[in-house]
């Protein structure tokens, strides 16, 4: 048994972390849940029964194993080394860490062997990236890959619980014909019947820091330094699960029927890829669950090596807090604890 520490308990996706230890049954002698001093004293539930939470400091990991962060990049910076020098591994869901030559990036179904060469410090990666490279990591192995285009629509839930109370209060708004909705606060615009093509801050070059971090973890967590990838994140009216519209380039052609054939034996994907019967990834078939659904798989008519295909996956679970789980385990099983 082992003794753990959720730093952001009380957070959306530190919630969903302790429902998902739970849920696999990770072996957990001692829970340590940990959030700012403005939670501290809380409860939360975990098997059943309360469970305070205590202050995020550096003095909380002392007889901590494994410290699962979601705690946003700043106190990521803050306190992951102190946990480290305390003894736990730390797997950070944060963006602190990812592009750290030194620190694994991670998504087990494609890259767990990364995990062994850490040094206490194991980054999770993006909620738009961790899907995607599932989808893709049976393809490059397979065919190579030359080229990624890809447009993610990302549900609210991606910003907190505030942006949901946000869609959900615009929405009932908007539909009772209100005079006066209510003002957008998380967004710079509304959401709700609405596209939002702005995910993070403008980079000089037009691309959002979301974009970059995408395209940055996809080529180390493929391991394809020089792959050409292009992204656009789009925020959308959606709760829960993220999607993605996505064109590759093959270095060897592929055609849809054989990656088909590919996708439906890999690990982590769910194939949902007959249109004729109406059935396609859905953001709500997807929310609730850990896999990653693919579909919409066809040959891309602008090019003789191109592919065409549809991703969903729940950003809370496999795009964060199932993925740092799964990582938990691999360190267990073998024995890179």
């Amino acid at each position: 048994m082992f003794s753990v520490a959720v730093a952001g308990a009380t957070g959306a996706v530190g919630a969903t972390m302790l429902s998902v230890l739970e849920e696999r049954g990770f072996p957990v002698g001692k829970l340590r849940p940990l959030a700012s001093a403005r939670s501290a004293g809380r409860q939360v539930d975990y098997l059943g029964r309360p469970r305070e939470v205590r202050e995020l400091t550096e003095d909380a990991f002392e007889g901590v194993d494994i410290a699962l962060f979601s705690a946003g990049s700043s106190r990521s910076r803050a306190f992951a080394p102190a946990a480290v020098e305390a003894g736990a591994v730390v797997i950070d869901n944060s963006s602190a860490f990812r592009m750290h030559p030194d620190v694994p990036l991670v998504v087990p179904e494609v890259n767990e062997d990364a995990i062994e060469g850490h040094s206490g410090i194991i980054a999770n990666p993006n909620c738009v990236a961790t899907p995607l490279v599932v989808a893709l990591k049976p393809i490059a192995d397979a065919v190579g890959l030359r080229r990624v285009v890809l447009s993610s629509y990302q549900s609210v839930s991606g910003t907190g619980a505030a942006a949901v109370d946000e869609l959900r209060a615009q929405a009932a708004g908007h539909l009772a014909e209100d005079e006066v909705e209510p003002e957008p606060e998380v967004y710079l615009h509304p959401i709700a019947f609405n596209v939002l093509p702005h995910i993070d801050v403008f980079e000089e070059d037009g691309y959002t820091g979301e974009e970059r971090k995408v395209m940055e973890e996809t080529r180390k967590l493929l391991g394809l330094p020089d792959l050409a990838i292009s992204a656009t994140c789009v925020r959308v009216p959606v709760f829960y699960a993220h999607s993605e519209s996505v064109q590759i380039e093959t270095v060897e052609p592929l055609s849809a029927d054989e990656a088909r054939n590919l996708l439906v034996a890999a690990p982590g994907v769910v194939l949902v890829d007959e249109p004729r019967l109406n059935l396609y990834p859905l953001a709500r078939d997807a929310a609730g669950r850990d896999d990653v659904l693919v579909g919409r798989i066809r040959d891309d008519a602008s090019h003789p090596s191109g592919l065409a295909m549809w991703i969903v996956s729940d950003n809370l679970r496999k795009g964060a807090a199932t993925n740092a789980v799964q990582i938990a385990e691999s360190l267990v099983t073998r024995g890179w604890l």
